[in-house]
């Protein structure tokens, strides 16, 4: 391995390895209010599983390259440039793993260094990390920059009795460097459509079998089309109603009453991120290191009130538009574009405990929902 990598950098790995475990043991527990919203939960597990697999090939990537950077003062996340690079590295794994040695000819040549030639054989630990990091790209899907969009419920809405889509997304902001996942619920009132998934009594018609997921926008006729238009309306600096209203303009068929937005981070981890130099300065006093994180995340709501029906006149048509509430009575939710929002916070008992001993507990948290993990068990709303 590298042995250049700083113990901050091991650290580091160890404590954002933690925390997505503890999210996926959150993820998991009956009680959290995101197991109860299965569809939340459902969509957020899939991407969780990429990003895990993203970081320990970052991870392995350590021992062979000179320079690992991290956004250490703004999500605490890699910078975007290793998320670019992990997904070029993926295309071209197959063929750099075919021109490096086997995993037990590295070995036999590691301990035949050591023993005969008495010299530690750091060159043939940089291409066992290598091969690790090639190999671990190929065991299933990473974070890519941006991940096509795939249907995973179908129903029939019973307000418009048109077919209704729940589809999922996800992008990795290049500016913000924070991994997003997004997922709408959308009426489309193509005839076609319609007239294949809807019964007369307005139900989802059971003699079409529709294996979800399915890759991309379930109706194949804009499938193309609502790819690119999700890979442009991804960013993070775009409000969750904006990319919203892009939708509904762009897609006269397309009825878009729900988007959620979910922004994972930041995240910080004492000794090695500063985007909160009070944060950071209590999590360094953990006893533990592995303990000595706290990661958030925020989910943003913008949904339909209303829909204002097509007009068509002689001259001139003008499709049916959704009318986005915007909670503007609150202005962190007029600021972030949205009709609701809520912010989580997952930290370990330890880290916890050090925030509330310091008097910075309510500060540091404000309006987030609290979520401790204490060993297998996760306590919320503390």
């Amino acid at each position: 391995m590298n042995t250049a990598v700083s113990p901050a950098v091991r650290q580091y790995f160890t404590s954002i390895r933690a925390a997505l475990a503890g999210l996926e043991l959150f993820l998991g527990d009956r009680n959290s209010p995101l197991y109860r919203d299965t569809v939340v939960g459902e969509v957020i597990v899939p991407y969780l599983m990429r990003l895990k697999a993203s970081v320990a090939c970052w991870e392995n990537r350590i021992g062979f390259v000179e320079h690992f950077r991290i956004s250490r003062a703004e999500s605490g996340f890699p910078v975007f440039q290793n998320v670019l690079e992990l997904e070029n590295d993926r295309q071209s794994a197959e063929k750099r793993l075919a021109s490096i040695p086997s995993a037990d000819s590295l070995r036999e040549e590691m301990v035949d260094l050591i023993l005969r030639q008495k010299a530690f054989p750091e060159a043939l630990q940089a291409r066992m990390a290598e091969r690790l990091y090639l190999e671990q790209i190929g065991k299933g899907d990473i974070f890519s920059p941006f991940i096509l969009p795939e249907t995973i419920r179908v129903g029939v809405n019973p307000q418009t009795m048109r077919p209704y889509y729940v589809v999922a997304w996800g992008a990795f902001d290049g500016t913000q460097t924070l991994p997003m996942i997004y997922m709408a619920t959308i009426d489309d009132s193509s005839d076609n459509i319609v007239e294949m998934l809807v019964t007369e009594d307005g139900k989802l018609n059971p003699e079409i079998e529709i294996p979800l997921p399915v890759g991309g926008l379930l109706n194949p006729e804009l499938a193309s089309r609502f790819d690119d238009f999700a890979s442009k309306n991804s960013a993070y600096s775009l409000t969750p109603v904006t990319i919203a209203t892009n939708l509904d303009k762009d897609f006269p068929e397309l009825h878009p009453k729900q988007l959620r937005r979910i922004v994972l981070g930041p995240f910080y981890s004492a000794g090695i991120t500063e985007n909160n130099a009070r944060i950071n300065d209590i999590l360094s006093k953990v006893r533990k290191t592995e303990n000595a994180w706290l990661l958030t995340w925020t989910v943003q709501e913008v949904f339909s009130k209303a829909e204002r029906p097509a007009e068509r006149g002689f001259w001139s048509s003008t499709p049916a538009q959704e009318e986005f509430h915007i909670d503007t009575g609150n202005l962190e939710a007029a600021r972030m574009g949205v009709s609701a929002y809520e912010k989580h916070a997952l930290v370990p008992h330890d880290a916890y405990q050090a925030l509330y001993a310091a008097g910075e507990a309510a500060q540091v948290f404000g309006d987030y929902k609290v979520h401790v993990i204490s060993g297998n068990q996760v306590v919320s709303e503390v």
